[in-house]
């Protein structure tokens, strides 16, 4: 499994600005082939510990079940729609993408 983890820092930091990404997200980055679990969301605010990371206001989580998965994703219209549409709004986007070993 590859899980796919993006988090975007928004220009503008509004809710509505936010709640517009988190929609998108659901909009065209939902439902690919080969998705094995689909999360979007906001940063957790009260959360202020010294290790968290506060330079992000949304956070989104695919896992692949494969490599050939996510590759097949990264070139789908949807997705490159998605980042024709909203890469206007982003200040910063940092992307982890990491294999995944199941435990036994």
């Amino acid at each position: 499994m590859l899980a796919h983890i993006v988090y975007f820092t928004l220009e503008s930091q509004t809710p509505e600005a936010i709640q517009q990404l988190v929609s998108a997200c659901h909009q065209f980055l939902s439902d690919h082939d080969g998705v094995a679990f689909f999360g979007v969301g906001t940063r957790t605010e009260d959360l202020q510990r010294p290790v968290n990371q506060t330079d992000f206001d949304v956070a989104l989580h695919i896992v692949f079940e494969s490599r050939a998965d996510h590759d097949r994703y990264q070139t789908h219209p949807r997705h490159l729609e998605f980042i024709d549409r909203n890469k206007e709004s982003w200040a910063k986007v940092r992307v982890f993408d990491t294999d995944l070993v199941a435990a036994t």
